[in-house]
């Protein structure tokens, strides 16, 4: 009976061990095979006509607030006029390429800006444009200088490149506005900023007041300056305030060849300026805003908004899930 027991017990945990196995066998597979297809998942591009938007808001309003008679007759017209549009050689028709860069503090978005600028050069021509409404605070060098190359590939292509600032450009976000053949703004936008900040919390008296030794070995005299945790000296200081002073002197290098119209000691002061400030010192070139100069350009051009959307890894959707949760908590409270 014993001897029964045990064999069936023993034969239950083979069958067990086995579908263990195969499980694990087929999740290691799945998630490989995730892994090897994952560039192609990054995400899709998107192209929105513009000029649909704005016809449609019109029809919209016009419907709720005109007369039947009168609607009927705006909605012929337009009938009409669009089919007049389709017949007539679109190849002679201007095309405007919009896209939105929100720039943060890594310059994450110009990982989606590369993406757009490439979609957009394999079909752009000479007598196209480029609208890029840029909104950033500045961050850091390398992610705003990679962006800044990313819309010069635009200007290397002998395709007319505007940049309209609604709120913000300062620091690395003019860094890559100066780029464009046009700079506009909205009169109380956010403009310059030209200077570089470097910022480091130091914790070696904490560290010492309570007995706690940090070490750290490196080779080469200036592998590091400023340190979190270590005692920072004079010449640790000195050497990072000589690395802020040559990128400094390079961003001021940068904005002289793309704006000869400024005065690069003038303006290159770590200062920002408010709209109509920047356009007397020559940083834009028109307060508009970037509504008005879709608007207007609608009337002549086609109009298509370009956007990379880059698929969110499992742990950004947890984040975004969570931080709305508790805003629903807080906002309930």
């Amino acid at each position: 009976m014993w001897l029964d027991f045990i064999y069936e017990y023993g034969l239950f945990l083979v069958k067990f061990g086995s579908v263990v196995v195969v499980v694990a066998a087929a999740a290691f597979v799945f998630v490989m095979l995730k892994m090897r297809s994952r560039v192609a998942e990054d995400g899709h591009l998107e192209v929105k006509h513009v000029n649909d938007k704005f016809d449609h808001a019109k029809l919209l309003l016009e419907a709720a607030t005109l007369p039947k008679g009168s609607y009927k007759k705006s909605e012929k017209e337009h009938k009409e006029k669009r089919k007049k549009a389709e017949k007539s050689d679109a190849d002679d028709k201007k095309r405007i390429f919009v896209i939105n860069f929100k720039g943060d503090i890594r310059a994450n978005e110009v990982a989606s800006l590369r993406e757009e600028v490439s979609a957009i050069l394999t079909t752009a021509a000479a007598t196209d444009e480029v609208l890029v409404i840029l909104e950033s605070g500045g961050g850091t060098v390398h992610g705003y200088g990679l962006g800044a190359s990313q819309l010069q590939r635009i200007r290397d292509k002998n395709v007319t490149l505007t940049v309209a600032v609604d709120k913000v450009a300062a620091s690395g976000g003019y860094m890559m506005a100066c780029v464009a053949d046009r700079i506009i703004a909205a009169p109380f936008a956010i403009i310059g900023s030209i200077g570089v900040l470097a910022q480091v919390p130091n914790f070696h008296k904490l560290l010492k007041k309570h007995d706690i030794d940090f070490e750290q070995i490196s080779a080469g005299k200036y592998k590091r300056t400023l340190s979190l945790f270590g005692e920072n000296t004079e010449a640790d200081r000195e050497k990072l305030r000589e690395e802020l002073e040559e990128t400094h002197e390079l961003f001021k290098q940068f904005v002289r060849e793309n704006r000869e119209q400024v005065d690069v000691e003038e303006i290159a002061t770590g200062e920002h300026w408010l709209g109509q400030k920047a356009l007397e010192r020559g940083l834009v070139d028109a307060l508009q805003t970037s509504d008005d100069y879709l608007s207007d350009a609608a009337a002549s051009a086609d109009i298509y908004e370009i956007r990379f959307a880059r698929k969110k890894s499992f742990m950004d959707k947890f984040f975004s899930s969570t931080a709305k949760l508790f805003h629903a908590e807080f906002n309930n409270n």
